[in-house]
């Protein structure tokens, strides 16, 4: 009897219990729970509530995506873009001469386009035997040339680098002695550096002598100091280079200051593409005496530079100029 007054008395205070958790009008409404799963649903409707508010905030309007710029707008910015691009390359790495004479042939023809390295002076490196060099016009070499007219569309795509300048001095010719060589033509040749005769035949054009016989200059025993090249044009009769120039104040030597670079390319026209790779000739150890041999091993260190600096610099790798 007493376990039934117990039991009846849980049972009472349970009812009761839940009579208390209940409204007049039913069971309490979920935001006045006090336990079980419900008060954690309670709060995460509240947070998410809130957010909600706080994001469309008091009275804003809603955020809108930026319409990108129209083609039109940009172009401007891409054009002046390219136009700084062209003009750091035509500077620093590559420059397209045009070649306005018969003086290199059959190497460079009237017309063709040559593209000129003018990166690795910028690191120490001297022309070598062999290679053929753009250069400004160290001391008068082309005066009484007429120079063209230039309108003025074409002074502008040739200072971005897209034209030839027609206001530039340059010449092209072929390196045939550096510093410390002695150079000498006798009677027709052949030409001989350090008393090594070349062996011309690839690159002289057909017909010529490797030596001119003339009073003019055609025959000369020449030393070439430091610092200084000796060049020649491949058309050996038709070529105003260092044999006709030597009354100059460089005694028809070219400063290796006024090199602009070396022609490595020709680009145009496109069934004219070629490398224009250094004379096998050009490679025999006997050339090298010992004042160039001391400038080879100088230079050597500078073209490690250059092979470390290269990678650095060929992201950012034109035209202009008119030599004879």
């Amino acid at each position: 009897m007493g376990d039934v007054a117990v039991g009846a008395r849980s049972g009472a205070d349970g009812e009761e219990h839940r009579d208390r958790s209940a409204g007049p009008d039913g069971p309490a409404e979920d935001g006045a729970a006090t336990f079980g799963n419900d008060s954690p649903a309670v709060e995460e409707d509240s947070v998410r509530d809130h957010r909600s508010t706080g994001d469309q905030g008091q009275g804003e309007p809603p955020r809108q995506e930026k319409k990108p710029r129209s083609f039109w707008k940009e172009l401007p910015i891409l054009v002046g873009i390219a136009l700084v691009l062209a003009l750091l390359i035509k500077t620093f790495l590559l420059q397209a001469f045009s070649i306005p004479s018969d003086s290199m042939q059959n190497t460079l023809q009237q017309g063709d386009r040559v593209m000129v390295d003018k990166l690795t002076p910028w690191f120490g490196s001297e022309p070598e035997r062999g290679e053929v060099v753009v250069f400004h016009d160290p001391d008068n070499w082309l005066a009484g040339e007429p120079t063209p007219e230039a309108n003025g569309l074409q002074k502008v795509l040739s200072w971005i680098g897209l034209m030839p300048s027609v206001e530039e001095k340059d010449l092209i010719k072929r390196v045939v002695g550096v510093g410390g060589d002695i150079v000498e033509c006798k009677g027709t040749g052949p030409l001989t550096v350090n008393g090594v005769a070349l062996n011309e035949a690839s690159y002289v054009y057909p017909g010529n002598t490797p030596c001119s016989q003339d009073d003019q200059g055609g025959q000369f025993r020449v030393e070439v100091p430091e610092g200084h090249i000796w060049v020649m044009g491949d058309h050996r009769q038709n070529s105003r280079d260092s044999r006709y120039n030597q009354a100059d104040k460089n005694h028809g030597m070219v400063p290796v200051q006024e090199v602009v670079g070396r022609a490595v390319v020709v680009g145009w026209p496109v069934n004219r593409w070629d490398y224009l790779e250094v004379p096998d000739t050009f490679d025999q150890p006997a050339l090298n005496n010992d004042a160039s041999a001391g400038a080879a091993l100088s230079a050597a260190p500078q073209g490690l530079a250059l092979m470390g600096a290269v990678p650095l610099v060929l992201w950012r790798r034109g035209l202009g100029g008119g030599e004879r």
